[in-house]
């Protein structure tokens, strides 16, 4: 555990000299000129699937919302708690992103506990969350290929949401949907063209 500490510490100091110190910092730069994205993603809390390290961004070049299995969960205009929506909201009709990037991965834990939640021994929130991704139309028992199912339906409940439509409508956005491959560390993208993963 110390271990552990110590590298994240050494991280730090690594970040500390190349983004925050000298004339030409850019925390600096960002703090005095606020943020301003033109991709934002929603992806996994997976500890492999860090889409700032996978696609070696800097810091301002992307807004991230990581939850559960990548999930957009979707539009209900109700007095819940809605974490995602209220990021996307904040992405879309403030920050103004031209690219929504949903990024799945293989070995998801939320899909296997979707696919399976017996052997979840601390389940308040789990199942009820991963249950977003409606599998009673598909007959899928391959994790890898239900997280690809799922970013399907994510993208229809992007839909849902008024202000993420009427953009795409007036191609002011852009959707993408990208599964990334861990053990090949490699990024597919689905073609709503054809119906199909390839190679981004």
């Amino acid at each position: 555990m110390k271990k552990s500490l110590e590298k994240i510490k050494q991280g730090y100091f690594a970040f500390r000299k190349k983004y925050a110190t000298g004339q030409n910092s850019s925390m600096r730069h960002l703090a005095h000129h606020g943020q301003n994205p033109d991709i934002m993603v929603v992806a996994c809390c997976d500890a492999r699937v860090d889409p700032a390290l996978i696609l070696q961004c800097d810091p301002g070049d992307l807004f991230i919302v990581r939850n559960v299995a990548n999930i957009v969960p979707p539009y209900e205009a109700d007095q819940s708690h809605h974490g995602t929506s209220a990021a996307l909201e904040f992405g879309i009709c403030y920050l103004n992103v031209k690219h929504l990037i949903i990024l799945g991965h293989s070995q998801c834990g939320g899909i296997h506990a979707l696919l399976d939640n017996t052997k979840l021994h601390q389940d308040d929130f789990i199942t009820h969350w991963v249950s977003f991704i409606k599998t009673d139309a598909v007959k899928i028992h391959d994790a890898d290929t239900l997280a690809k199912h799922a970013l399907c339906h994510s993208y229809e409940n992007c839909l849902t949401f008024p202000w993420i439509k009427q953009r795409i409508l007036e191609e002011n956005l852009q959707l993408h949907l990208w599964f990334f491959d861990i053990q090949e560390g490699e990024i597919l993208t689905y073609s709503l063209q054809d119906h199909q993963f390839h190679s981004l």
